[in-house]
Order: structure tokens, then C-alpha cells, then sequence
């Protein structure tokens, strides 16, 4: 594809700039990087990975129980776009980044199939899968529209593809702007092959510490299944970013920003103390941002700790407790940085292993293996051995280097 230009070489740059390249070959850097480390031998775990559910609605609207929503969807498809709306922004910058756009239902289309394929590729063994535009679906204005797709989306995941192979584990979406739908799904299809958990989104208008989300929390510590907050983008005029003008800006706060919100309201809520057993995750924000968390929460609640009556430790007592996800991992100009951000969470032991994939921004399992200060075993904790142990997953069969091809 060509832009017109005024320059000599216009023409020429731009298309350069614009081609899409097939995605045969997308991976064979990081079949390179997985043989010459040996992380095929290793088992990893990628705990954050992505399907587009949107090019799957005609699959997902037979799913959907609201019988007005499930017609209109099967007659109009486009009005799912509309309801999963997507935040703003050029996010391959004018097509200066790479994003794959295949045709649906080819080798490594945004399906779970397809994803499954190129996991094995990285040297993933198990791929925690997530929605991808339904991240936006927590500040929907209408509760029955969040709670109709995301029932659809979870059973459709659930009958299709969990418990058929077994690399592929999921943890649902929980429609948390209704307490009580939210409960349904947990007690529905807490124990279905392949569920290992369930996810709220950040960005959401609703308050999590709410009373009415209490069973929830306690179902979910009664299944021994752990709890996700999946961070993402609010670009909107009510959001606190409203008056960012750019979407490298947007992505630099945003993320961060709910994840922080979140995590603040789980613990000065005193949620760990009421739901002691219940494991808690935050997904997709980096780690930079867990060491201004730590000390500014621990800060605040020294000097007035009669506004958290339930805690009997400080804030970082129980974040160290918490697991988060790795990507996207910030490498500093001094290592020392992050060395020193794994010490004060504890990350060896709470840390898990995510890619992302196949945003645009994903991270490889190099991203971890390569950091100088993490002990062998260390490595092979946070590629797969925590959330292992977190979603009591069984060791996998080895991969082998013969057996990945391009």
C-alpha cells in the first residue's frame, strides 16, 4: 500500500513504512531465541494472552441467553461492535508497528487454535486465554448488555475449545456491573475443565469493595480459584485521562493507573483479611509501577490507619502476598532498578510469566530468562513454576526443539 507524498522519496518510504509482512516467519526470531536457551525444555506457563472474540460473534450469539440481544446480534452483527467498543488511538502508528490482521479461520488468526499454534512456537506449554475488545465492556451503560456477552463469551469458550487441549486454560469474565450474575458464573462454571480462575476488568465505573460483590469473592475462595483485575486503556471525557493528547501517553498511565486503583481498593477495603485464602492477580501494567504503589500505600496508612480498620499489617504485607503478571516488562538503563522492584514484591515467588500475545507489545520468555539477577531457579518459578503451583496445573509433557516448525 502506497500514501502519496511530496518527497523525492515518498512514495518509496511510505510503502515501506505500510507493508504487511505474511505471517509465515512472524515467529522464527523467537523459535531462534527458544532453542538457543532451551526454553523448550522448560515449562513455562503465559498467563495473559489474547483472542479477538469479535471476529467470533456468529460462534458466540447461539450462547447468548437474553433472547432480545441474541436476535439482535444474529440480525444486525455489526451492533457488537458498537457494544464492544475499543478505546481510542493509532496503535501501529500510522503502520510503523507491526499488527497482524489475518483472514479468519487461517493458520494463526486470532482463534484459539491459531493461538495454540504459535504458543507452542514461543514454548509455551499452558496459555491462559483473554478477550481482547471485551476489556473495554466494564463501563458499558447497561448492565443486561455486558452480562448477555459476557455469559455468551465464557460458555462459548468454556463448550468449544477448554478441556479439549489441554494446553489451553482460561480464566472467565466475570460481569461485574451485576453482583449477582457475577455469582451465577462462578457457580455455573467454576469447575469446568480448563477454568482456572475468573477476571474483572479495571476500567469500570462499578466499586469492587461493594458489599454486594462479598459472595462472589467468598465463592471463588471456596473453589480455590483465584481473581484477575486485567488493566487497559480509558481514553473517554469523563476518564483521568482525558486530557492526554497521545496514545503513547494514554498506554504509559492508563494501564498502570487502574491496576493501581484497584489493587488500593482491595486492600485498604481489607478484602485479604475478610477472604484470606482467595488469591489476587493484576494483569498487563508492568512492574515499575508496584514500587510507587508499595511505598505510597504503606505511607498513607501509617498515618491513618483508623481509615483501614481491617488490616493488622501494613498495605505491602499483603501485596507481597499478590501475584502479578510480567508484561509489558520496563528494562531500565541500570538492572539495579529492577532488582530492586523483584526485591520489594517478592517476585521470584509472585511473579507470572505473560506475553500479551500477539499485541503489538508482547513479550517473549527471553524477556524474563535474560534478567542477570534472577537465580536459575528464580527463571523457571516466574516462566512457569508459580502459576503452576497458583493454578495447581500439572507438568506438562516437554516440548522438543524437532518438533517446532515454522
Amino acid at each position: 500500500m502506497e500514501r502519496w507524498s511530496n518527497s523525492a522519496d515518498g512514495p518509496q518510504l511510505e510503502a515501506a513504512i505500510l507493508k504487511t509482512e505474511p505471517r509465515r516467519g512472524l515467529l522464527s526470531n523467537a523459535v531462534k531465541e527458544a532453542k538457543a536457551r532451551g526454553l523448550y525444555d522448560i515449562p513455562i506457563v503465559d498467563v495473559d494472552c489474547h483472542i479477538i472474540e469479535t471476529m467470533n460473534m456468529a460462534d458466540l450469539v447461539p450462547f447468548i441467553r437474553n433472547p432480545a440481544i441474541r436476535h439482535l446480534y444474529s440480525t444486525h452483527p455489526s451492533t457488537a461492535n458498537m457494544d464492544l467498543a475499543g478505546s481510542y488511538g493509532d496503535r501501529d502508528v500510522g503502520g510503523r508497528i507491526f499488527r497482524d490482521a489475518p483472514t479468519p479461520g487461517t493458520r494463526g488468526a486470532p482463534s484459539v487454535t491459531g493461538l495454540l499454534d504459535d504458543m507452542k512456537l514461543i514454548g509455551i506449554d499452558y496459555a491462559s486465554i483473554f478477550p481482547t475488545p471485551m476489556l473495554a465492556l466494564g463501563g458499558h451503560p447497561d448492565p443486561v448488555v455486558e452480562v448477555a456477552i459476557a455469559q455468551a463469551y465464557n460458555r462459548w469458550l468454556v463448550e468449544t475449545y477448554l478441556g479439549g487441549d489441554t494446553r489451553a486454560r482460561a480464566m472467565l469474565y466475570l460481569p461485574f456491573n451485576d453482583p449477582e450474575a457475577s455469582l451465577r458464573e462462578v457457580e455455573e462454571l467454576g469447575d469446568k475443565p480448563g477454568v482456572i480462575g475468573f477476571m474483572v476488568t479495571s476500567v469500570r465505573k462499578t466499586p469492587i469493595y461493594h458489599n454486594d460483590y462479598m459472595p462472589t469473592y467468598a465463592a471463588l475462595q471456596e473453589r480455590g480459584l483465584p481473581i484477575g483485575f486485567h488493566s487497559g486503556p480509558n481514553w473517554h471525557s469523563a476518564s483521568a485521562s482525558a486530557q492526554l493528547n497521545r496514545f503513547l501517553t494514554v498506554h504509559a498511565l492508563d494501564f498502570p493507573l487502574y491496576n493501581i486503583l484497584q489493587l488500593f481498593n482491595v486492600v485498604i477495603n481489607g478484602l485479604p483479611e475478610r477472604f484470606p485464602r482467595l488469591k489476587w492477580i493484576f494483569f498487563e501494567a508492568g512492574l515499575f509501577w508496584l514500587a510507587f504503589a508499595v511505598q505510597r500505600l504503606d505511607h498513607e496508612f501509617l498515618m491513618r490507619p483508623s481509615e483501614a480498620p481491617l488490616l493488622k499489617r501494613r498495605p505491602s504485607e499483603y501485596i507481597r502476598e499478590m501475584f502479578f503478571a510480567t508484561q509489558p516488562l520496563e528494562y531500565p538503563d541500570k538492572m539495579e532498578y529492577l532488582e530492586m522492584v523483584f526485591d520489594m514484591i517478592d517476585g521470584e515467588s509472585q511473579l507470572l510469566y505473560a506475553s500479551d500475545y500477539p499485541h503489538w507489545d508482547f513479550d517473549l520468555p527471553s524477556r524474563i530468562y535474560d534478567l542477570p539477577f534472577l537465580s536459575d531457579d528464580g527463571r523457571r518459578q516466574i516462566l512457569g513454576g508459580n502459576a503452576m503451583k497458583l493454578f495447581d496445573l500439572p507438568e506438562p509433557k516437554p516440548l522438543s526443539a524437532t518438533e517446532v516448525d515454522l
